[in-house]
């Protein structure tokens, strides 16, 4: 009798955890906005503060605005994103097996298995991207593979390649000043501003544990956190993919527990730990890079519908693996000051920060904001002299609905204090790669936008943005550390610019996308005091992300 009560409760106990598994989907995938929006509303609770976001929670969200008073518009594009996100979808039967052909949901697949609680589909990768200009030319193309999978109940699997070409006049081997991803160039090739080839590839997976309330990856990929329109001040897309463990707990419905330990690239050789290889091919020694970390976590408050409150704490130290920082909940600043002996030299780079977001507590409005914390001197803060606010901020908002269905009305301000994201020991920065974790636009400086969106028929998305970005000089470490007063805000302004855009992408099948824009440039160099005027239309085929 015992034997059967124990069996009985372990099968209960399993259905509870049933269908837990995590596959995370592409932040860029026109769903996050579409869901994003009607939260905005107050259909539904969307925390989208840190992404990705799991497909079991899009699908969960989805299914739940069934039930929602939508447009009809809004109808068709909850239809249409139900058959990307249809494994969770009781009322189909999920026993089938479709190679080239449409899945049970009627969406398109390079090969669907679903068979004996396994799970696996795969999808081609495909981006065909030209871009002109009044004289540059460019073009670019990727091709690739992406699948996910879910075996039993708890794991499951995914990862995605891309390799990528582009050719031109117009090329950027750099892509430093723009919120475009950085990358690592798998050529040897002109690296200089008259490049005509670049080369480079993308590459993604993670394997992931979880149950009815929580779940842990190892993965590679990037990690969002905050809010901003184009770019993020804490953990942006702006660096390329790392590596990493993710740990997300939700004990609580108004409370959940994110943490995250990256392993970055410091891109700097440790001349200690360089060695001879013996031979003088390509070089004689074997080069060792500085090893570099980031550890990370928040603690996430929502209590009501709609409000969000966060705060959270990271870490970038180097040299060697500290395996204390794989404590979740360990309090990273005080460890560091008890492993370093309060020694600036021996210690590692700390940083807080906050965010706050209302959604539909004003009908209809979405407002947030986000306190970046590099190094602060609370005791001397509204003191000129002494103080060191390397801290950065944002704050915007948006309105939909406004005077027509489906069009939404925002505006937002980001500001970066000069030495955010610097730090004395150059393999502590706030970077991977050589590029910014947080905003793409780096330290000493500050960017406007504003922006009208629209959808005139469903899954047709059009934009217009207006966007002025001003920058500083970086500085010096002794500016950073020693100078009183600090250098005030935007010293040494280099340049500002301003950007028209006018962007509109329709999603004509499941994960195929036309895509063009219309950007006009006015770029202001205080260095070499040139005015440049530009305009830009690009065209772009993709299929998936």
């Amino acid at each position: 009798m015992r034997i059967k009560i124990s069996l009985i409760f372990l099968v209960v106990l399993l259905s509870k955890f049933s269908f837990a598994q995590i596959v995370w989907e592409n932040p860029k995938h026109e769903v996050v906005n579409f869901l994003s929006r009607q939260a905005q509303k107050g259909n539904i609770t969307f925390s989208d503060y840190i992404q990705p976001i799991s497909r079991k929670e899009i699908s969960r969200l989805l299914a739940k605005l069934r039930y929602a008073n939508l447009s009809i518009k809004e109808n068709k594009e909850l239809s249409f994103y139900q058959k990307e996100f249809s494994e969770f979808d009781s009322t189909i039967n999920h026993h089938s097996l479709s190679i080239l052909k449409k899945d049970e949901a009627d969406r398109w697949r390079l090969l669907s298995v679903n068979q004996d609680e396994f799970l696996l589909r795969i999808d081609p990768i495909l981006t065909f991207e030209t871009t002109t200009s009044s004289n540059q030319n460019l073009s670019k193309e990727s091709h690739g593979l992406s699948f996910f999978g879910q075996v039993g109940n708890h794991f499951s699997f995914q990862a995605n390649f891309r390799d990528i070409t582009e050719t031109g006049d117009g090329l950027d081997s750099f892509k430093i000043f723009t919120p475009e991803t950085g990358i690592l160039r798998t050529e040897n090739v002109d690296y200089t501003r008259t490049a005509k080839k670049l080369n480079y590839s993308d590459v993604r997976g993670y394997v992931t544990y979880s149950w009815k309330n929580g779940d842990i990856s190892v993965g590679k990929d990037q990690n969002l956190w905050g809010y901003g329109e184009n770019g993020r001040i804490t953990l942006s897309d702006k660096a390329p993919s790392y590596p990493f463990i993710r740990f997300d707990y939700q004990p609580l419905k108004w409370l959940r527990f994110h943490y995250l330990h990256a392993w970055l690239q410091s891109g700097l050789i440790d001349s200690n730990a360089t060695y001879p290889k013996g031979n003088n091919v390509y070089g004689s020694n074997r080069e060792i890079y500085i090893s570099k970390f980031l550890a990370s976590h928040s603690l996430n408050f929502m209590p009501a519908k709609g409000l969000l409150l966060s705060l959270g704490e990271s870490m970038v130290y180097s040299d060697r693996f500290d395996a204390a920082y794989l404590i979740p909940v360990l309090f990273f600043k005080a460890y560091d000051q008890y492993q370093s002996r309060y020694n600036i030299n021996t210690g590692s780079n700390a940083q807080f920060f906050l965010q706050a977001s209302s959604r539909n507590h004003i009908k209809k409005t979405h407002l947030y904001g986000t306190l970046f914390i590099d190094e602060i001197r609370t005791s001397e803060i509204f003191n000129p002299a002494k103080s060191r606010n390397q801290l950065g901020f944002n704050i915007g908002g948006s309105i939909t609905d406004v005077f027509v269905p489906y069009l939404t009305v925002g505006a937002e301000y980001t500001r970066i204090n000069p030495f955010v994201y610097a730090n004395i020991i150059p393999a502590q920065t706030y970077k991977n790669q050589n590029y910014t974790l947080g905003d793409w636009m780096g330290n000493n400086s500050d960017r406007l936008i504003a922006y009208i969106k629209y959808t005139p028929i469903p899954r047709l998305k059009t934009s217009l943005t207006f966007q002025e970005v001003r920058k500083g000089d970086g500085g010096t470490i002794e500016q950073q550390y020693l100078a009183e007063p600090q250098p005030p805000f935007l010293f040494n302004l280099q340049r500002i610019q301003t950007t028209f855009a006018f962007n509109t992408s329709y999603e004509w099948m499941n994960n195929l996308y036309l895509s063009a824009r219309l950007t006009t440039f006015n770029d202001r160099s205080f260095i070499s005091h040139a005015k440049t005027k530009n305009s830009q239309f690009q065209f772009s085929i993709s299929y998936g992300l």
